[in-house]
């Protein structure tokens, strides 16, 4: 009945964004849309149906209140030891886990985490 389409998180700056999630998580913009006030950008990873879309509303200076911080974005690697290190290299490691699986998560520019998850 459904099938998955994008998710979405608001940025602040735009270009440091898609910066911060070439370089981290290989996602390039694979689709803009430019309208008076808000500019999206969606995001692929060249593999999947996978779409990260982010927003830049022109108007908005103040940060975005990303409430308690109990949401995020999952993203599973079968090279998770690789991008860990790489991960900790860039200093955007937030949060390590060591309950068996292998997870830890890593924050954007505008605080948002991302979970990274061995694959199974």
């Amino acid at each position: 009945m459904f099938t998955f389409d994008h998710y979405n998180f608001n940025v602040s700056d735009l270009e440091k964004s898609l910066k911060f999630y070439d370089e981290a998580l290989g996602l390039k913009p694979v689709r803009e849309v430019e309208r008076d006030g808000y500019k999206l950008v969606f995001l692929g990873d060249g593999k999947t149906g996978f779409c990260l879309e982010l927003t830049k509303l022109f108007d908005r200076t103040e940060p975005y209140d990303l409430g308690e911080g109990e949401f995020h974005l999952a993203l599973a690697s079968d090279e998770i030891d690789a991008a860990y290190a790489k991960h900790k290299e860039m200093g955007v490691v937030c949060q390590e886990r060591k309950n068996g699986r292998k997870l830890y998560f890593i924050e954007d520019p505008d605080g948002y985490w991302i979970e990274i998850v061995e694959k199974k």
